[in-house]
């Protein structure tokens, strides 16, 4: 089953989470696809830029709990998309979750509908969001991240643009990424990767500084056995024995 669709249009090239059966959780199948699929746009002449959206209504639901990718897979996919040589765009018209966030933050300009909803729901489950933190903490504000990390709150479209999480909001996304996508189809190839790299920095630096340390603590936390509990009591529908 091909997790990942592909069109193109104007040299736009379109991925889609394909995975509705289970909200586009990140299985190790899933990131594997979408890797490929990257790889395969970054080195097509006839591709200016990537989209990257989902079917159903949920962009990500996260980590898939039945089937996650190690720790490394995850790091390595996030780095791919700062690191392609082609921006890459996030269309978000669904609910977006825990390591789903993560694929937003690494991408160059995130677009998402009005009524989309993000949380960071990794403490609910008795872990932390280790590796999404990589493109998260230099891109969005360190005092509205501190609050949705440690909460595991919903917050709204308007609130993902405040923080930095999101570019803009819409209540038709389409509409809102067309003067995007029209300024992308205009630019230079050779420049566009350029400007790309300029703007990536300070992200691969955090990278190259910390991904070592936080792939070894998301794989310490989710081998714990608060994470068990918290993963079991999820998937049962009830809360984790933790919860006052």
């Amino acid at each position: 089953m091909t997790l990942i669709a592909r069109s193109r249009d104007r040299a736009v090239e379109t991925l889609s989470l394909d995975a509705p059966h289970n909200r586009n959780a990140l299985s190790a199948a899933l990131v594997g696809e979408l890797a490929d699929a990257l790889t395969d746009a970054g080195q097509d002449t006839g591709v200016r830029a990537i989209v990257l959206t989902h079917t159903g209504n949920t962009f990500s639901a996260g980590a898939d709990l039945k089937d996650p990718p190690p720790p490394e897979a995850l790091v390595a996919l996030l780095r791919q998309i700062i690191e392609l040589p082609k921006p890459v765009v996030a269309r978000v018209t669904g609910h977006v979750r825990a390591g789903g966030l993560g694929l937003l933050a690494a991408c160059d300009i995130a677009a998402a509908a009005t009524d989309a909803t993000f949380a960071f729901t990794e403490v609910r489950i008795g872990v932390a969001p280790a590796v999404i933190s990589l493109p998260l903490l230099p891109r969005t504000d360190p005092r509205a991240l501190a609050r949705y990390y440690l909460t595991g709150e919903r917050f709204e479209a308007s609130e993902a643009v405040a923080t930095g999480l999101l570019t803009t909001c819409d209540s038709d996304v389409d509409k809102a990424l067309d003067p995007i996508l029209d300024g992308l189809r205009r630019s230079a190839s050779d420049a566009l990767a350029e400007t790309k790299r300029l703007l990536t920095a300070r992200v691969l630096e955090a990278f190259d500084r910390d991904a070592a340390d936080l792939t070894a603590l998301s794989a310490r936390l989710f081998s714990s056995p608060q994470a068990r509990e918290g993963m079991t009591a999820f998937l049962e529908r009830r809360d984790p024995a933790w919860v006052v």
